[in-house]
């Protein structure tokens, strides 16, 4: 579930106009694919070892190697809870000194983990001593929840005495924001963004926010479309990323017992119609509703896959009867672990 995610970007209008980075993004969305480095241990019921890389530190770093070797330009997201930045931190900075890359070719994301909301610039240094690096591109509140803080860089979800997530009722979400749009003026951070937030929560962030958020980082795809959120962020200039564009894949699976929609009957009839795979198919259907699609696949096979969506079009009609297969089908199910639902 952690992302490498790699792709040729434009740095555009990025640093200080957030409303032109958003627009830049979504310009550019057609250069986006991704990559992974993930494994699971069995009976780890926790969200945090969830998401966190199983594999060896080295596999993670050569998997980021393939990557920025693979593309002129690299982006990277990462977060404080899939314990990637170190790992890939030591990828950047051998890309760096061995002149394989320019800091500025680089967009790099790493999100605020849920138990930091308190402690946000303590937080944003740690992550940036991690990667080796002296600002971020983007920083996004990884969940709109605080919780417990169990020290900076302790990404562990606290559970309460009936087990069920330990969240802070002191901190607000206000509090959170303004203290990211202080990472932008002190140069730690050139945007910021939101991530799974729903439409309440994203306009009272549009109401109390001196700088606007860039990006909202949402699981959504054709059976989860969630039409109204998108179309709503876009009207307010705030660009939507799909974390999960195909569905969610093995893990979720495993997890949480969800299907993808990459094994629906349309699907496979309109791969063979246009001599694709259905999870182009799904990729094309994202791109064409104006948002940023990030797959994430370790296997350059895949990533050379993904990006061979830009050689045709979904007709109207297929887009409406992919339109039709909406579910409200969540795959990301973190009351699993949490003990909670925080989308009821």
């Amino acid at each position: 579930m952690h992302e490498v995610v790699v792709a040729e970007v434009s740095g555009a209008g990025r640093e200080e106009n957030h409303g032109n980075y958003a627009q830049q993004w979504l310009q550019d969305a057609h250069h986006w694919t991704g990559c992974v480095a993930h494994g699971r241990k069995s009976n780890q019921r926790n969200y945090s070892q969830f998401h966190q890389n199983w594999l060896s530190p080295f596999r993670l770093r050569c998997d980021a190697w393939i990557s920025i070797r693979w593309l002129t330009r690299f982006g990277c997201v990462v977060a404080a809870d899939y314990k990637n930045e170190a790992e890939v931190g030591e990828a950047l900075k051998e890309a760096l000194d061995s002149g394989l890359v320019k800091r500025e070719d680089l967009f790099i994301t790493t999100k605020l983990w849920n138990s930091d909301h308190g402690h946000v610039p303590e937080a944003c240094k740690d992550s940036l001593k991690k990667l080796q690096l002296t600002y971020l591109d983007l920083y996004l509140v990884h969940f709109p929840v605080a919780v417990r803080h169990t020290g900076v860089g302790n990404t562990s979800s606290t559970l309460d005495d009936d087990g069920v997530l330990d969240i802070d009722t002191t901190i607000s979400l206000e509090t959170t924001w303004h203290a990211m749009e202080d990472l932008v003026s002190s140069g730690l951070v050139r945007s910021i963004g939101i991530s799974n937030y729903d439409i309440f929560l994203t306009r009272d962030c549009l109401a109390y926010s001196k700088i606007k958020p860039a990006v909202n980082q949402i699981e959504t795809h054709p059976y989860f479309q969630r039409e109204s959120l998108v179309k709503f962020c876009q009207k307010h200039g705030i660009c939507v990323t799909a974390h999960t564009p195909l569905g969610g894949g093995a893990a979720n699976s495993e997890w949480f017992g969800t299907v993808s929609c990459l094994d629906d009957q349309v699907f496979k009839g309109l791969a063979e119609k246009y001599k694709k795979t259905a999870a182009q198919i799904a990729l094309r259907w994202g791109i064409q509703r104006n948002t940023v699609v990030i797959p994430k696949s370790s296997k350059v096979e895949r990533l050379k896959e993904n990006f061979q969506v830009f050689d045709f079009e979904l007709s109207k009609e297929d887009l409406m009867l992919i339109g039709n297969l909406d579910k409200a089908y969540r795959t990301n199910q973190p009351a699993v672990f949490w003990g909670i639902n925080l989308y009821a």
